[in-house]
């Protein structure tokens, strides 16, 4: 039987249907390339940083300014995966606006995907870090205060930043200090009527700190929940650094059409830098 001859018009029609999905394919690796690796967009939801940066702020956070890590989670999932980083040539610096997942349980938000917060760093690992009469001081030297911040009075006692090496005394009184730490570290610990103190079933009267931890707070200090709260943020929970609002608009103003929306748009603020 002769073979019927194929139209060139299919033929043609096929190789176009080909390298479109080649491109779109390769644009897809593209943009998911530099979401995990590189930069990724984060919405400002409440108003812990004003006036720096506002409720209905759009930005970019930049994944490589701390080294290149490895995603924590399968993407667009709330699935752990193992991970792994590669430190680069800068680290965390006091003053920068960091981008974070929150280090304490996801059911507190009622929400089963990953928590990130945006806060600025105040105190490096190994930094002593002391709030009095509302003035921040961070290895005995008063900081200055983010510009427009509101400055909570309420004290808050000196505490060491934890860092990586460091070696902990654990005991009765301060074993509630340091559980936080231990647990988010993945270890188990508890106490008996005696006193005796156990880390993942073991007797234990030390514990040597795993990794880098950071101080961090909102510059509005009167409406944020951060390391005065929840205590310290550890250091592979650090997506990257906050650098440009790429969008903003004013969620105050009712959006009814197109002409409303337009107006909401804050103008002045696209294309800001984050200091």
């Amino acid at each position: 039987m002769q073979a019927q001859a194929q139209s060139p018009t299919l033929e043609v029609s096929r190789e176009k249907f080909i390298g479109y999905s080649k491109t779109l394919l390769l644009a897809i690796a593209v943009a998911l390339t530099l979401k995990v690796f590189v930069v990724e967009a984060y919405r400002i939801p409440t108003s812990s940083m004003e006036q720096s940066l506002l409720v209905g702020d759009f930005l970019l956070v930049n994944k490589l300014a701390y080294g290149l890590r490895t995603p924590r989670y399968v993407p667009f999932t709330g699935k752990a995966i193992p991970a792994f980083s590669i430190p680069m040539f800068t680290s965390v610096k006091r003053g920068e606006v960091i981008v974070f997942e929150y280090p304490g349980s996801r059911e507190q938000f009622g929400e089963g995907e990953p928590v990130y917060f945006v806060k600025r760093c105040v105190g490096l690992p190994g930094d002593r870090v002391e709030i009095r009469s509302g003035d921040v001081y961070v290895n005995d030297r008063r900081t200055e205060t983010p510009r427009k911040a509101l400055l909570a009075s309420d004290d808050y006692t000196a505490r060491r930043v934890p860092s990586k090496g460091q070696l902990i005394n654990l005991d009765p009184s301060s074993v509630e200090e340091w559980k936080p730490i231990v647990l988010r570290e993945g270890h188990e610990v508890s106490a008996d009527e005696h006193g005796a103190i156990f880390v993942d079933g073991k007797p234990e009267r030390t514990y040597r700190i795993e990794q880098d931890y950071f101080f961090v707070m909102g510059d509005n200090r009167e409406n944020s929940l951060d390391s005065r709260f929840w205590g310290f943020v550890p250091g592979k929970n650090i997506v990257g650094e906050a650098f440009l609002v790429y969008w903003s608009w004013d969620p105050k103003l009712p959006v009814k059409g197109l002409v409303e929306k337009f107006k909401s748009i804050r103008w002045e603020r696209i294309g800001k830098f984050v200091d």
